[in-house]
């Protein structure tokens, strides 16, 4: 079967799997990093399971949002992925996908984002439009500052407020907790990443936390990395979470200290191992959300 949608689409559409890789399809840990912080709202807004129709909307939001997020991105980069090794196969540098082609393909998966939201309630859409302000300057972000990490947890965290507002209809202060662990932490797993090319970042005159922090990275890593879960306990407490919420902070404790261990050398494929098994943090964490809500 999946053959044979692969050759029809080939028929019909000669370059769907560039712009499957331009979307990051291919790769969906992005997908999974936003997803599961978007889970944890909406199950602690609803106080339970939310109603299938904010559901089906975040779920098939984060697809879109992190599939044109990673257009943005590449077409804001073209200059130097060809310069950087894990970048250099990406389709706007191999000429599979021209920069028009990249700008109109991400604005059409924003505006069909945008479509989604219009299912919610005034505040959610309200806020869709500074989602939509962060997920566009994250990519030129590090051109000016070596906090773009920041801006990305920013751009990643923004869904979380959205989710409150349209499952609760209100935001309150577990909502900006739960925002700021969920920074925190994206700010510690994108650093992981950009230890991945850091050399080729200072060639490139590209910024990073990776770079700001130097031989500290791995010491900050590990302080975001435990201000998030005290953060998540915080809400944990104020919300009257049962155990199993904070059993899964402690395997995340667990997971956070492996992946200092992968770090310690600084190389390359073990800072990437450490930066994907954040996925797995992610689902832990809402595991325990879930658990407590049966």
């Amino acid at each position: 079967m999946a053959a044979m949608v692969a050759g029809l689409l080939d028929r019909s559409l000669p370059r769907w799997h560039c712009f499957v890789q331009l979307a990051r399809l291919d790769r969906p840990i992005g997908i999974y990093l936003l997803l599961w912080p978007t889970l944890w709202a909406l199950w602690l807004a609803a106080r339970g399971t939310p109603s299938d129709h904010n559901l089906l909307i975040f779920i098939a939001g984060v697809f879109l949002t992190r599939s044109a997020g990673c257009a943005m991105n590449d077409y804001a980069d073209r200059h130097f992925d060809g310069h950087v090794k894990r970048t250099q196969q990406r389709p706007l540098v191999t000429g599979k996908v021209t920069p028009k082609e990249a700008l109109i393909f991400a604005g059409v998966l924003f505006l069909l984002a945008f479509i989604l939201v219009l299912g919610t309630n005034g505040l959610t859409i309200a806020l869709s439009f500074a989602a939509l302000g962060l997920a566009a300057a994250y990519p030129f972000a590090k051109r000016y500052t070596y906090l773009p990490q920041v801006v990305l947890g920013a751009a990643f965290g923004w869904s979380i407020p959205m989710a409150y507002a349209a499952q609760a209809g209100a935001l309150n202060s577990q909502t900006w907790l739960l925002f700021i662990a969920n920074l925190l932490w994206t700010v510690a797993y994108d650093t992981q990443y950009a230890m991945v090319d850091r050399d080729d970042d200072v060639r490139l005159g590209i910024k990073s936390t990776a770079i700001l922090f130097g031989d500290l990275d791995n010491l900050m890593i590990g302080c975001c990395q435990v201000f998030a879960l005290i953060t998540l306990a915080t809400v944990g407490l104020q919300l009257g979470l049962s155990w199993p919420f904070f059993l899964s902070l402690v395997v995340a404790l667990g997971a956070f200290s492996y992946q200092q261990w992968l770090t310690r050398d600084r190389e390359r494929e073990a800072c990437f191992k450490a930066f994907l098994s954040n996925h797995w943090v992610g689902a832990i964490i809402f595991l325990g959300i879930l658990t407590c809500h049966l």
